[in-house]
C-alpha cells in the first residue's frame, strides 16, 4: 500500500495525468474505482486536493459526499498571529502533520477582532467544539452538522489593548441557531486568582474539563446536566506547569517538570474517574533545549502545549525564536509516541502581542467546497 501511495504522489508531483501516460506502462488503467478510492483517502488532504485535477475520474472519486466523509484528516495545528496596534501586521499560519508543512493562510479568514467561535488558547478565553449529533453511524450525516462550541471567560476589548473577563463564565455557541446559551460560572476555586489564560481544557464523553495550568485545579462540566462537577487537584510529581488534552479517546496531562537532573517535559494518561496518573512518555532533552534559547529561570514561562486526536503540539510563544514547535504521534494502543521537529514557519514572520493556538480536524469537503487547493 505505501509503495501505491508513493507512485500516486510521484505522478502528482510530476502534473501528469493518466491520458498523457502510455497506457500500457501506467497501472493505474488497471486499479478499480474502489481500491484507487482507497488509496486516495490515505493521502494528506492537500494532496487529495491536488489529485482532484489529475484526472475526471480522481476528481469524481474525491468530490463524492461518501469520500470526503471517509477521508480521515488528522488535526492540523493553528497559530494566529495578533498586532493590536497594526492589524495589516497579523499572519496566520496552519501545520499539516501528514506532510510535514507549514501553510500561510490568508487572514481574511479570520475577523479583525477574534471571536468567540473557535478553540483556543492564548487570547483570554479557552473553548471546545463539540457535536450534538448522537448518531454514531451516519459519518456523512456528521460531517455536515456543525459543532456547538463552548466558551469559558468572555471577554471584551478596549481599544483592541485591553482584555476584561466576565468573571469567567460559560456559554455555548450555536452554530445552526446563530444563539448564545449562558451556562453555571466556573466553581469558585478558578475565579479566584485565576484568568481564562491560565486555564486549559478538554472535552471527553459529553464532559468538558477546565483546568488550571499552575493551580492544578480540575472540574468537569456536564454538558446533558449543565453541572459542575467537585473541583480536584491533578498535580503529578514536579510538575511546574501543565496543559490538559483529550488525545486518543482518553484525557492526558503534558507538563514541564523540575527533576533533580534538570527540567523535562512529561505525558501522563489520567483516567477520568478517579483522576489517577500515570506516565507515558518524556519528551527527548534536545529536542526540548530546542525550543528555548536561555537558561535564564522563566524561560519556560512561554511554553504551550495543545493538542487533538493522536497528535500533541508543544511550542514556544515568544517571536524572537520564531515561534519554535515539535509534536508528539501517540499509537493507537497510547503505548508508544514518537516525538518530532516541525520545520520553521514560513518566512516573514511578524511581531505580535498575542499569540493563539488551536487543533482542528479539517473538513475536504468545505475545502472542496471552497475550492481552495
Amino acid at each position: 500500500m505505501s509503495n501505491l501511495l508513493q507512485r500516486f504522489i510521484d505522478q502528482m508531483e510530476d502534473s501528469t495525468t493518466p491520458k498523457e501516460t502510455d497506457s500500457s506502462n501506467n497501472f493505474f488503467n488497471f486499479l478499480s474505482s474502489d481500491l484507487t478510492e482507497l488509496i486516495l483517502a490515505r493521502l494528506p488532504v492537500r494532496s487529495i486536493i491536488r489529485c482532484s485535477v489529475v484526472c475526471k475520474l480522481w476528481h469524481s472519486i474525491v468530490t463524492a459526499p461518501l469520500f470526503s466523509a471517509s477521508a480521515a484528516a488528522p488535526p492540523w495545528f493553528f497559530l494566529y498571529g495578533q498586532n493590536n496596534i497594526f492589524v495589516k501586521n497579523n499572519q496566520a499560519f496552519a501545520f499539516d502533520p501528514d506532510s510535514n508543512e507549514w501553510i500561510k493562510l490568508p487572514t481574511t479568514l479570520f475577523p479583525v477582532s477574534i471571536s468567540q467561535e473557535s478553540s483556543f488558547i492564548g487570547s483570554g478565553v479557552i473553548s471546545s467544539e463539540f457535536s450534538s449529533n448522537s448518531n454514531q453511524n451516519n459519518r456523512y450525516e456528521q460531517n455536515l452538522t456543525l459543532p456547538k462550541i463552548i466558551v469559558v471567560g468572555g471577554v471584551r476589548f478596549i481599544g483592541g489593548l485591553v482584555d476584561i473577563e466576565d468573571n469567567l463564565a460559560v456559554e455555548i455557541y450555536n452554530p445552526t441557531l446563530d444563539s448564545w446559551d449562558l451556562c453555571p460560572p466556573l466553581p469558585a476555586d478558578f475565579r479566584s486568582g485565576n484568568s481564562s489564560q491560565s486555564l486549559s481544557s478538554a472535552f471527553l464523553r459529553s464532559k468538558f474539563y477546565v483546568f488550571g495550568i499552575h493551580s492544578c485545579f480540575i472540574s468537569s462540566f456536564d454538558l446533558n446536566n449543565r453541572v459542575w462537577s467537585e473541583v480536584q487537584t491533578l498535580r503529578p510529581p514536579g510538575v511546574i506547569t501543565s496543559f490538559l488534552i483529550s488525545c486518543r479517546n482518553q484525557l492526558m496531562l503534558a507538563g514541564l517538570c523540575n527533576n533533580p537532573h534538570g527540567p523535562s517535559f512529561n505525558l501522563w494518561r489520567i483516567d477520568e474517574l478517579t483522576m489517577e496518573f500515570s506516565e507515558v512518555a518524556i519528551m527527548p532533552p534536545d529536542m526540548l533545549n530546542c525550543l528555548f534559547d536561555s537558561d535564564e529561570d522563566d524561560r519556560f514561562a512561554s511554553l504551550k502545549c495543545v493538542g487533538v486526536g493522536k497528535y500533541i503540539f508543544v511550542f514556544n510563544e515568544e517571536h524572537r525564536r520564531n515561534y519554535p514547535a515539535c509534536v508528539c504521534e501517540i499509537s493507537s494502543d497510547s503505548k508508544q509516541c514518537s516525538w518530532r521537529r516541525i520545520p520553521d514557519l514560513p518566512e516573514p514572520v511578524n511581531r505580535f502581542h498575542k499569540v493563539i493556538s488551536f487543533c482542528s480536524t479539517i473538513s475536504l469537503r468545505w475545502i472542496l467546497d471552497g475550492e481552495v487547493a
